[in-house]
């Protein structure tokens, strides 16, 4: 999840299966389709940017979601991130842990207000910072449910900053790619702790052990 910093690896999982119900509820009494202020319904797709046609695929129509869906998506700006597409596409399948469907989400957010949004669960800090002097500058956080595309690349160009974060060298028999993901997750503070030697909580730890059972798969999806 992008943006946490130090506070660990989700907005607690196990949230997710006690509490649907309290945000379903809160969707009920806000009326509408739950779309803020500001969000992108109405607006292309952000994978207009990647230089062709807005694809449904990109729009977030309803809560089904499988990141290889978004493979096209994750090759285009993972190039232009300069980042590896499969280690893009295993950050997806980590961050595929709660419903995103974007009355949901929105929902979850008046209950739990820093919350992260769309597919790549993106914090609203670590959103505006990333965007700077990117292609999306003019795109804003509440659009992250919207437009999975967008959320990509986010995604893209936060590990890209991560990346550039990184020591020329680093302790813990980690690769490259993996300590991205712990930056991802944990944020560049933390990830330059791990690089140091620090050892990762548990929650990081966690993390990184879905990141490599994901490795596999993720290489598979951004193959074709």
């Amino acid at each position: 999840m992008a943006g946490q910093g130090g506070r660990g690896v989700r907005d607690g999982w196990g949230w997710w299966l006690v509490v649907p119900v309290a945000a379903v509820m809160v969707s009920g009494c806000t009326g509408g389709s739950g779309a803020a202020p500001g969000s992108a319904a109405g607006k292309p797709s952000a994978s207009a940017s990647a230089g062709g046609s807005p694809s449904p695929s990109a729009s977030a129509s309803s809560g089904a979601y499988d990141p290889a869906a978004y493979a096209p998506q994750v090759r285009t700006y993972a190039k232009k991130a300069g980042i590896s597409p499969q280690l893009l596409m295993a950050v997806l399948y980590n961050e595929d842990y709660k419903p995103h469907d974007p009355a949901f989400e929105r929902s979850w957010q008046k209950y739990k207000p820093d919350a992260a949004f769309g597919i790549a669960n993106m914090h609203r800090a670590a959103f505006d910072q990333t965007k700077r002097g990117r292609p999306f500058a003019s795109r804003t956080w509440e659009e992250l449910p919207d437009d999975r595309a967008l959320a990509v690349e986010a995604a893209a160009w936060y590990l890209h900053d991560m990346s550039a974060q990184l020591p020329a060298h680093w302790a813990g028999g980690y690769s490259r790619d993996e300590l991205m993901a712990l930056g991802y997750n944990a944020g560049g503070g933390n990830m330059a702790a791990f690089a140091r030697g620090a050892k990762p909580g548990s929650q990081a730890s966690d993390y990184l052990t879905r990141l490599r059972d994901n490795w596999k798969k993720a290489g598979a999806a951004v193959a074709g």
